[in-house]
C-alpha cells in the first residue's frame, strides 16, 4: 500500500491555536509539508517561532505560517492527489467564514477534515453545500486535548465513505493507538454528521465522569480532611486495577494532586511559589468554558437528549454543575441569601479503607451511567439518522487518546457491541446490569453520607436516582399521568391490561372525568 504521506503530500491546517498547533508539529514529525493559517497573525508568529527553535531535522515535513488565505491556499496546489485541509476552529460562524474564503480555490476531490467541536447538523449543512462542487467535507471528531493532538489523538471521522476511505490510512497513522492490540484508534463511523455526533457524546460522558471525579475528590478533601498527595495516590491505586483501571481521568487527577509549585514555576508565569505550595489551590471553582459558547458539546448532548427521549441525568446534571459554576459572581451572592451550611467533615467512619473503598465503586457506578447513557443515546440517533453506527467501534476509538479512556468498562462491554447487534438500551447486557446491580448499594451509602456533610454530588446522586427509576415498576408517575389526565384529558393505560401493560410507548385510550368542564 502506498505511504499515506506520499499520496497526501501536504495538509493544510487552518488554526494555529493549541489545538491545531498540535496538529500542524504532528503532521510534519509525520513527514507532511503543512502550511498553516490562522486569522490571529500573532497566532501564527509563536507557531513558527517554536519551528526555527526545533532541533534540525526534527521536522521530517517542512511548515509554513501564512498571513494571506489565499496564499495558504494556493501553497496546496498541485503538490499531491488533492488538497486536503484540516480545520481546527471554533464551531459556527468561524468555519462558516473560512470556507467562504477559500471556496474559490477548492476543486473537485479536494477534501476537508473539520475537526472542531461542530454541530453535527451545521455539519451535514456544508457536506450538502459543498456537494455540486465535488468537494468533500468530513466531520471528525478529535478528542484527547492538545497533548493527544501531538501524541495521538482520538478521531471519529463522518461523512463520505469514500472521502473517508481516502484519508483513513493517514488517519491511522497519526491516530492513537490501543495499547494492548496497536490498533488505531479511528475508524469510519458513518455518513452525515455521524462523526460530529459521536464526539459530541463523548463530551457527554466525558461531562458525566468530570463531575463524578471531582465529587469524589471532594468527599476524600472535604469528608476525610485527605491531603492532596493522599488523594492523588488513592487515585493512583484505584487507576492501578479494577473497575477503574487504566482511567485517564483518574491517572491525570493522581498527577495534578501531586503536583507542587515551585521557584521558578511552568516557565509560563503559572505554579511561582519558592514556598512549595500545591498547583491545585491557585485554581478557583470557576468552569466558565461553556459560557462564551465556545464549548457546545455538553449543552448540545443534553439537548439532543431529551429531544430523542433519552434518560442522561448523571450527563445533564454534570452540566448544570458546571452551568452554576461559571457565574461564581451570583453564587457569592446567593450564598448570603441561602446561608446553606458548607460542606463538613465526615463523622463516625470507623474503618477509613472500607469507606474509601465504598468510594471507588461509587464512582465505577457513575462512570458506567454515563457510558450507559452516552451510547444509548447513539444508538437512538443511529436509528433515527439511518447511520449504522457499530457502537463497538465506538468503544475502539475511546481506548487511547481520548478523555474517557477506561479500559476494564470497554473490555466488558466492546465484545458484546462488536457482535453488530442492535441494542438500544445498555443495561439489558447481562454485564453491564450485574455491575449496575452490584455497586447500588455502594453508590446508596456514599449518597447517604454526603447528603449528611452537605457533601455536593450532583452526578453521583443523579446516577443513584437514575437506577432507581429505570429500573422501576412502582414509578410516582402514576400519580403524575393521573393529575394530567384530570387537566388535560391526556389519557392513559391500565395496569394488568394486555396491550397497555407494559404495552407500547403511546398514549392510552382512557380518560376520566374527574371533573366536568
Amino acid at each position: 500500500m502506498t505511504d499515506p504521506v506520499e499520496r497526501f503530500k501536504c495538509i493544510g491546517v487552518v488554526g494555529a491555536g493549541n489545538m491545531g498547533s498540535m496538529m500542524t508539529f504532528a503532521f510534519a514529525e509525520m513527514g507532511l509539508d503543512v502550511s498553516v493559517w490562522d486569522v490571529s497573525g500573532p497566532n501564527i508568529d509563536k507557531l513558527m517561532e517554536h519551528v526555527r527553535k526545533a532541533q534540525p531535522g526534527h521536522f521530517k515535513g517542512t511548515i509554513t505560517g501564512y498571513k494571506d488565505i489565499d496564499q495558504f491556499t494556493k501553497s496546496l496546489e498541485g503538490k499531491g492527489e488533492r488538497k486536503l485541509f484540516m480545520f481546527s476552529i471554533t464551531h459556527g460562524h468561524p468555519a462558516d467564514s473560512v470556507l467562504a474564503k477559500i471556496k474559490h480555490d477548492l476543486k473537485p476531490g479536494d477534501i476537508i477534515m473539520d475537526g472542531g467541536n461542530e454541530n453535527y447538523r451545521r455539519t451535514e449543512r456544508r457536506q450538502r453545500e459543498l456537494e455540486p462542487l465535488g468537494v468533500k467535507w468530513i466531520g471528525m471528531g478529535v478528542s484527547g486535548g492538545y497533548q493527544s493532538a501531538r501524541r495521538g489523538p482520538s478521531l471519529s471521522p463522518g461523512g463520505d465513505k469514500q472521502a473517508i476511505e481516502e484519508v483513513l490510512p493517514l488517519l491511522e497513522k497519526y491516530s492513537a493507538k490501543d495499547r494492548r492490540t496497536g490498533l488505531p484508534c479511528v475508524t469510519y463511523v458513518g455518513p452525515g454528521g455521524s462523526g460530529h455526533f459521536v464526539k459530541m457524546v463523548h463530551n457527554g460522558i466525558e461531562g458525566g465522569m468530570l463531575s463524578t471525579t471531582c465529587e469524589a475528590w471532594a468527599l476524600l478533601h472535604n469528608g476525610l480532611g485527605m491531603t492532596y498527595d493522599e488523594i492523588g495516590d488513592v487515585f493512583a491505586k484505584w487507576n492501578e486495577k479494577g473497575e477503574l483501571w487504566n482511567t485517564y481521568l483518574l491517572a491525570i487527577g493522581a498527577d495534578m494532586c501531586h503536583k507542587r509549585k515551585s521557584a521558578e514555576g511552568d516557565g509560563h508565569g503559572e505554579g511561582v511559589d519558592p514556598n512549595d505550595g500545591y498547583v491545585l489551590d491557585d485554581v478557583l471553582d470557576k468552569v466558565v468554558q461553556d459560557d462564551d459558547d465556545t464549548e457546545g458539546t455538553p449543552y448540545w448532548t443534553v439537548m439532543d437528549t431529551a429531544a430523542r427521549h433519552i434518560s442522561a441525568p448523571t450527563i445533564a446534571c454534570a452540566h448544570y454543575l458546571r452551568i452554576a459554576s461559571g457565574n461564581r459572581d451570583q453564587r457569592v451572592r446567593v450564598a448570603e441569601k441561602l446561608r446553606i451550611p458548607p460542606p463538613k467533615a465526615l463523622s463516625g467512619i470507623k474503618d477509613k479503607d472500607a469507606f474509601i473503598e465504598t468510594l471507588r465503586r461509587a464512582v465505577y457506578a457513575s462512570y458506567l451511567a454515563s457510558f450507559c447513557q452516552g451510547l444509548e443515546l447513539i444508538a437512538r440517533a443511529s436509528q433515527d439518522e439511518g447511520w449504522h453506527i457499530n457502537l463497538g467501534k465506538c468503544i475502539q476509538i475511546w481506548r487511547a487518546g481520548c478523555i474517557i479512556q477506561s479500559e476494564y468498562i470497554a473490555d466488558m462491554i466492546q465484545p458484546i457491541l462488536s457482535s453488530d447487534v442492535q441494542i438500544m438500551n445498555m443495561k439489558l447486557i447481562d454485564e453491564v446490569s450485574a455491575e449496575l446491580h452490584r455497586n447500588y448499594e455502594p453508590l446508596k451509602q456514599i449518597i447517604l453520607k454526603t447528603t449528611e456533610i452537605d457533601g455536593y454530588a450532583p452526578a453521583m446522586s443523579a446516577t443513584l436516582e437514575y437506577l432507581k427509576y429505570e429500573s422501576g415498576t412502582m414509578l410516582p408517575t402514576k400519580f403524575m399521568e393521573a393529575q394530567m389526565d384530570y387537566f388535560g384529558a391526556h389519557a392513559y393505560n391500565k395496569p394488568g391490561v394486555p396491550g397497555e401493560d407494559p404495552g407500547p410507548t403511546r398514549k392510552g385510550p382512557h380518560h376520566y372525568e374527574w371533573k366536568p368542564a
